[in-house]
């Protein structure tokens, strides 16, 4: 789960995470409220789940608080597009307007979840400011790792040993190792899948701020925070993805005209990679779940068809948990109900499969069935191109 920054940032505060003073504000009058009790020089941040918000204007300074009255209009209710909204963007419901510090220098800190030691690794860099994965790329060496047990937390020895990589000393250096600390209980506390400091800047006066705070939280460990399930946003959300979820259906938009429905993750992705491979594009990832029932596959259907991309659909189930003649008569319902004139390819395998098949023939509906995930791939490809011409 996402959470804005000003959420993670008073989350980190909680631990002793040193954030910049301010409020979140969501008319132009209370970002001047806020400006004025702050005083000086402040930094208004709109408030997305996106990266990138300063390269498209989301990010601006203003010298006391009639400016920064003057900024939040021109924020609050801006389209807001960054390289992670995609064209069409986000709009601008809330801001951010914080305090100006004196940086020195600007570094980056973050933590994740490593997948083969399964520890979590804390990852600082000199390059703060930048994007990580451009530094992973070009200048992997910039990148210190410190992986930690998260039962001990992060050892007093290891973030003085990442300070010292960042070429911090004396005081500089003794408040960055707290600050390590003191993020690493946060990450572990709160269940989180990742949390990423950038900039954490250092100040004149040695000084280690959080300047920015990107938290993540583990969907699957919320039940053990109900206090934080309030901090989802659900119109930073996809709709269509905010709909699955209260069906316990994982599904993602994508940008292709190839909607899959598949059981398991694992499965989702190589059906995802064989619709690339026969040259079409998958419209979404959508994984029912091994224990699907009929009412989770017929909701799952008519998700995938409000994507008004979708030219042809694809479904590729191997029957263990959930059963092939389930999925079938799922199907058959939500074809029925949607009027679906869309064409359909299914694949299937498993449990109760020849009495699926049966199903399905039984149906009178025009229901392609594959033999094998090569030969549904490329017919639904060649369905969903054939369906592109007509409407063309």
């Amino acid at each position: 789960m996402k959470i804005h920054e000003y959420q993670a940032k008073d989350l980190l505060r909680q631990f002793r995470v040193a954030v910049p003073r301010g409020r979140v504000a969501a008319t132009a009058a209370e970002a001047e409220a806020i400006a004025r009790e702050l005083g000086g020089r402040v930094v208004v941040k709109a408030q997305i789940h996106a990266g990138g918000r300063g390269k498209g204007g989301g990010v601006k300074l203003a010298d006391g608080a009639q400016q920064a009255r003057a900024v939040a209009e021109t924020i609050l209710g801006m389209t807001l597009v960054t390289h992670q909204t995609g064209p069409e963007g986000r709009l601008v419901r809330q801001v951010l307007v914080e305090e100006t510090l004196p940086i020195a220098r600007e570094l980056y800190a973050g933590i994740v979840v490593d997948r083969v030691s399964g520890q979590p690794v804390f990852m600082v860099s000199a390059a703060g400011g930048m994007e990580i994965e451009e530094v992973a790329a070009t200048k992997p060496e910039a990148i210190l790792k410190m992986p930690f047990d998260a039962g001990y937390g992060l050892q007093p020895f290891a973030a003085r040993q990442l300070a010292f990589g960042l070429k911090l000393k004396g005081a500089a250096a003794t408040a960055a190792a707290a600050m390590f600390i003191a993020l690493a209980r946060a990450f572990v506390a709160l269940d989180a899948s990742l949390a990423e400091i950038n900039p954490l800047v250092l100040t004149s006066d040695d000084r280690v701020i959080a300047l920015d705070a990107k938290l993540n939280l583990d969907d699957n460990a919320l039940y053990r925070h109900p206090e934080l399930k309030a901090l989802r946003d659900l119109k930073e959300e996809a709709p269509l993805e905010v709909e699955a979820s209260k069906y316990g259906l994982n599904y993602i938009k994508l940008d292709g005209n190839v909607a899959c429905m598949v059981n398991g993750a694992g499965l989702a992705m190589a059906t995802m990679d064989i619709i690339q491979y026969a040259g079409g594009r998958p419209a979404n990832f959508l994984d029912v779940g091994g224990g699907a029932n009929q009412e989770q596959v017929r909701h799952a259907f008519e998700i995938l068809l409000q994507d008004a991309n979708v030219k042809a659909v694809l479904i590729n189930i191997f029957g263990g948990i959930l059963r092939c003649d389930t999925l079938a008569a799922g199907v058959v319902e939500a074809a029925r109900a949607t009027q679906l004139a869309l064409p359909l390819v299914i694949r299937m395998e498993g449990t109760n499969v020849e009495q699926g098949r049966a199903i399905l023939a039984a149906s009178g509906l025009k229901i392609t069935v594959a033999a094998s995930m090569k030969d549904a791939a490329e017919k639904v490809v060649a369905a969903a191109r054939a369906a592109e011409r007509v409407s063309s």
